[in-house]
């Protein structure tokens, strides 16, 4: 995985690039020390995630999360910060972050959550592609992790399993799930899943009903 540091403190930047590329599933592409060096970075664009302090210089790492959701909306952003998760994580998740690490957490957990959001990024890959994009196509207003969790859910797969797949909390499925459902203009789950059907998103299988059903109480 290609990765792109952005903290302010050389011995931090220093550390994880050599706990990495140590690893040998790694290769460290670009540094940066404030945010608006991250979002004036061109090799951004070859990043396969961002590794993003969240006291940032010039540009503060919620800032250029938030930029970096309309700049480059399929760039998985994981946190990683002195704050306490408390009073942190959820919001940022919320705000399209992938994950949130404490910096008082050991190197070894940062790997593991960079090695999940490899694992994501290659389902996504092995995933059915939306239609074609177009005017007319429904799916085409979706960012990358919105197509993923929708082709999971409308295959029958649990907002909870989901979670657990991507490792963050229920609730925040279920957010991505509603500002699905605000894209594609469809009040209910249900009509989602009639939805994903009908543009052949997914191929037939049970009765739509009972699809439904076994999925109703999740939410």
């Amino acid at each position: 995985m290609r990765v792109f540091i952005a903290d302010d403190h050389d011995l931090v930047r220093e550390g994880l690039r050599a706990v990495l590329e140590a690893s040998g599933h790694f290769e460290v592409i670009g540094e940066a020390t404030t945010g608006r060096q991250v979002l004036d970075a061109a090799c951004l664009d070859e990043a396969d995630v961002l590794i993003l302090d969240l006291s940032l210089p010039k540009v503060q790492g919620a800032e250029v999360l938030r930029r970096l959701q309309e700049s480059h909306p399929g760039l998985p952003v994981v946190i990683l910060s002195m704050h306490p998760p408390e009073q942190y994580e959820r919001p940022l998740l919320l705000a399209g972050a992938a994950a949130y690490v404490p910096k008082s957490r050991p190197t070894r957990e940062l790997v593991d959550v960079l090695l999940k959001i490899g694992r994501d990024r290659l389902a996504l890959m092995l995933a059915p592609a939306p239609p074609s994009g177009g005017d007319g196509d429904p799916l085409s207003t979706l960012s990358p992790r919105e197509h993923q969790i929708l082709v999971r859910y409308v295959s029958g797969v649990t907002v909870t399993e989901i979670a657990a797949e991507l490792d963050v909390n229920s609730c925040t499925i279920s957010n991505h799930l509603s500002r699905i459902r605000g894209k594609l203009a469809v009040r209910t789950n249900v009509e989602l899943v009639h939805l994903a059907h009908r543009v052949g998103l997914v191929s037939p299988g049970p009765p739509l009903d009972l699809l439904v059903e076994a999925r109703r109480p999740v939410l």
